[in-house]
């Protein structure tokens, strides 16, 4: 099959979004913690999560356009916290849950724990094995389809003992990290091995 750019604009609305969501492979997803000066807790799933840097260290969060209430960024942008938790297979459905338009909080609505640390107001989510709590920095307006990245520097982390090697490498999978294509796949994940940092005309080798 080959798809032009009219070709693919033409495609039936929900065909359309699965496929283009499907096009980036495996990713992440993320259960995005947040609450509202008025207090009321907020909890978002999100696989458009993203490095930015290490120095400081930064993460950043790719949002849809705000042309409708999204209490994940617009907490976000009043209280400049929030908190990333990672999703493993314990709690697929409480976290695939989130995603739904409740009227509530989502802590609330699937069972899912908040938790608080270091004085950081944003929520984490105690059942997550690897959580991050951010503070926002600043945000870049993607004009070519109104979407919104979010960047925010890393103030604390909370991570089960034992995931983190001492080269600092973090075994994601150890802590049955899932991956998502599309809106609704979700699959666990084998790993194939580590591999040296990559060097000219010396063929990579095996860290494990």
């Amino acid at each position: 099959m080959q798809l032009s750019s009219s070709d693919i604009l033409k495609l039936e609305q929900r065909f359309r979004t699965n496929l283009i969501n499907c096009l980036s492979g495996f990713k992440t997803p993320h259960l995005i913690g947040t609450k509202a000066k008025s207090g009321i807790t907020n909890l978002g799933l999100f696989t458009q999560v993203m490095h930015v840097g290490t120095t400081p260290p930064l993460m950043g969060i790719l949002f849809r356009p705000h042309s409708v209430p999204r209490h994940t960024l617009e907490n976000i942008l009043e209280t400049k916290e929030f908190t990333i938790n990672l999703v493993h297979n314990k709690i697929l459905e409480q976290a695939h849950w989130a995603s739904g338009r409740w009227e509530k909080s989502e802590f609330d609505a699937t069972g899912l724990t908040e938790q608080y640390s270091n004085n950081h107001f944003a929520p984490f989510v105690a059942e997550s094995k690897i959580k991050i709590g951010l503070e926002f920095k600043e945000q870049h307006f993607i004009t070519a389809n109104k979407t919104i990245l979010v960047i925010g520097e890393i103030k604390v982390l909370i991570i089960e003992e034992g995931l983190i090697a001492e080269d600092g490498f973090l075994n994601i999978e150890a802590a049955n990290t899932l991956a998502m294509t599309g809106l609704d796949s979700y699959h666990d994940t084998n790993t194939i091995g580590r591999l040296a940092y990559a060097k000219p005309d010396v063929h990579p080798k095996r860290l494990d």
